[in-house]
């Protein structure tokens, strides 16, 4: 019995022996996995692009969280001339309107009686006109006295100028004298987008003092990025610096502007200034209400910039290969710092000159793990 025990012990100890030789074997194959200096070959080297690090300049942005707007010296802000009942709202909102386009009919009292005004002061003025040169012939003819000539032609010439008074009027409202009627038509002073509507068919519409107009017109060709930026930050953004303004609409797109101004005083509630640049909108793609970022240029520096891909990140770790000719390549740990526009910094680990990896790299972390 005590043999067997005996045999029993050797056994096992001599399993606890293989085993902890195994483990040992595996622990130091992967010590030796990620330890640097380790050179890998790729299976398939047709899928691996390097190309030389270099240092170059790498910019500090400053991203302002920003809207568009209209700009306000090309917002109008369309009324009626005078009271009446609205009977037709030819626009919609978003339409494109030219100059002198008919935007709205009114049916309006105000209109009829300035046109009848105006009639009315044509007749006397005609009658007024024949009379004076009856006067004249009769004056000629010692037949009245230089008296009634002159109360003629006094009587004349205020006949005339009722008559330009009454046909002033009617222009006021838009109308040509001689053809107006009772329906007044509102036109678009300019040309334009229309961004609201304040009215519909029959409302009755108090001219100036509505309390919404009948539509607004703005012309967008040009517009406002309009950004809020921290009083700390007030030194990075100066008026006619360069800016690049990007829109949620269009992520991948960018337009390029210039600070227009920053605004004189510090919004108290947010300790912010408002920072606007103008920017060209000939295909009115850019609708005013849109969020975006306006990017200034905070500073520079110099370093090491690879493209991302390049970058292979395992937790809080990232390494890049390193070409060592002969389709050999070395992992290298690396620290990484700002992304920038599909590159990333390195900020150690990778000197200018050094052949990096590019693309490809997840072919060589396959050699690596196999």
């Amino acid at each position: 019995m005590k043999s067997v025990f005996i045999l029993l012990g050797l056994t096992a100890a001599l399993v606890g022996c293989g085993t902890a030789k195994s483990k040992g074997d595996a622990a130091s194959n992967q010590q030796n996995a990620d330890s640097p200096g380790i050179e890998y070959v790729a299976p398939d080297s047709k899928g691996i692009q390097t190309q030389a690090a270099r240092t170059s300049t790498i910019p500090e942005y400053l991203d302002l969280p920003a809207h568009i707007e209209a700009d306000p010296t090309r917002v109008v802000h369309v009324f009626a001339p005078t009271g009446g009942r609205i009977v037709e709202m030819k626009v919609r909102p978003w339409d494109r309107v030219e100059k002198g386009q008919t935007m709205a009919v009114l049916e309006s009292s105000d209109l009829a009686r300035a046109v009848a005004d105006y009639h009315k002061a044509l007749v006397d003025n005609q009658v007024k006109q024949k009379a004076l040169v009856r006067s004249e012939d009769l004056l000629d003819h010692k037949a009245i006295s230089e008296k009634d000539y002159e109360q003629a032609q006094g009587d004349a010439q205020q006949s005339q100028a009722e008559v330009e008074a009454a046909r002033e009027q009617v222009q006021v409202f838009g109308m040509d004298p001689d053809h107006a009627s009772t329906q007044l038509l509102v036109k678009a002073p300019r040309a334009g987008v229309i961004l609201d509507i304040g009215a519909a068919p029959g409302e009755f519409s108090q001219a100036l003092s509505a309390p919404a107009p009948l539509a607004t017109i703005a012309d967008i060709t040009s517009v406002w990025a309009l950004g809020d930026i921290y009083e700390q930050d007030l030194s990075v953004a100066k008026s006619g610096q360069e800016a690049q303004v990007t829109l949620n609409a269009y992520p991948d797109q960018h337009w390029a502007g210039r600070v227009g101004v920053v605004s004189g005083a510090v919004d108290p509630a947010t300790r912010t200034l408002h920072v606007r640049v103008i920017l060209p909108n000939a295909g009115a793609r850019i609708k005013p209400g849109m969020f975006g970022a306006i990017r200034i240029l905070r500073s520079s520096t110099e370093g090491i910039l690879v493209p991302a891909p390049a970058v292979i990140r395992e937790g809080n770790n990232a390494y890049v290969f390193i070409g060592k000719g002969n389709g050999r390549f070395e992992r290298r740990a690396v620290k990484i710092g700002r992304t920038l526009d599909g590159s990333i910094e390195i900020v150690s680990g990778v000197n200018a000159g050094e052949t990096i990896v590019s693309e490809g790299t997840l072919l060589l972390r396959s050699a690596g793990q196999d």
